[in-house]
């Protein structure tokens, strides 16, 4: 699972921030350019893997069992013979969701094809992704978003999947933002805020820019307390800028951020409230 194992990949680090803060949502769409039914199965992996932190570990008995396709809570709901998915199969899935998970949290359905469900089958779907048991999770991997009924879309959270350019920006957007911070001038954020917003962020995006920032403001308070960071430039700025308990406020907030980020919340909201917390802090 080469893109999985990156974790600088946008939709990586949306997991596993999602999985940290216990807020990974029971419903997925995968989009986007590589392979995304081992993407769907890392999703799974995320969902059952035992590690104290850092999930998935990709290491732990559950997880193993997930990526040799061997977990008895993980169906991948796909038939070779046919072009559509029966309503039958749909159906039986859908009472098999209420039957509690054999050995983990959660029972994850893989749809690894979505090519293969009709409106049919996606209105049989609807309800158990709206109102199944709370252990039910569902990962749709889909060529196109548009594939998928609405109604089944305003249910899910979208990630897509990033080429390694993609991934190399949002870094760097995490960077940038952090410098600007350094800077402590609160017109000068509020401005590249604005920018952001204007260029339309997507929300898995501005997840990955905030838990980069994170992790930035995590390194730069490291190395005010005499242990050396490895995030370089932006980092050492930071620390410059702000002293211990600055630092600590600033990491406090931006991890607070990466779990507001999962909600369905407008992504010039999310910017317009962090702004406001940003300026109060650097007014400190």
């Amino acid at each position: 699972m080469t893109q999985a194992e990156n974790h600088n990949s946008t939709w990586v680090k949306a997991i596993r921030a999602a999985a940290q803060h216990g807020r990974l949502s029971h419903a997925v769409i995968l989009t986007g350019e590589g392979d995304k039914v081992q993407a769907a199965r890392y999703i799974a992996a995320a969902h059952l893997c035992r590690a104290e932190s850092g999930r998935p570990c990709l290491q732990c008995n559950a997880c193993r069992k997930v990526l040799d396709r061997i977990h008895p809570d993980v169906t991948e709901v796909q038939d070779s013979e046919r072009k559509e998915l029966p309503v039958e199969t749909i159906r039986a899935l859908r009472q098999d969701a209420y039957i509690r998970p054999n050995e983990g949290r959660r029972k994850v359905y893989l749809f690894t094809d979505c090519a293969q469900l009709n409106e049919r089958d996606q209105n049989v779907l609807l309800k158990i992704v709206e109102e199944g048991p709370p252990y039910a999770a569902f990962v749709f991997c889909a060529d196109a978003v548009h594939s998928l009924l609405p109604t089944i879309r305003s249910r899910c959270v979208e990630l897509r999947m990033d080429a390694p350019q993609e991934s190399a920006q949002e870094d760097e957007a995490a960077a940038e933002l952090c410098r600007v911070i350094a800077r402590r001038d609160a017109l000068a954020l509020t401005a590249h805020l604005t920018a952001l917003e204007n260029r339309r962020f997507k929300r898995e995006q501005l997840l990955s820019m905030v838990e980069g920032a994170w992790q930035i403001t995590a390194d730069a308070l490291l190395s005010r307390c005499g242990k050396p960071g490895t995030c370089g430039e932006a980092a050492d700025m930071l620390g410059r800028a702000f002293d211990r308990r600055q630092l600590q406020k600033l990491t406090d907030l931006f991890r607070r951020y990466c779990g507001e980020c999962q909600y369905n919340v407008g992504v010039g909201h999310v910017l317009g409230a962090l702004g406001a917390e940003l300026a109060q802090t650097l007014a400190l």
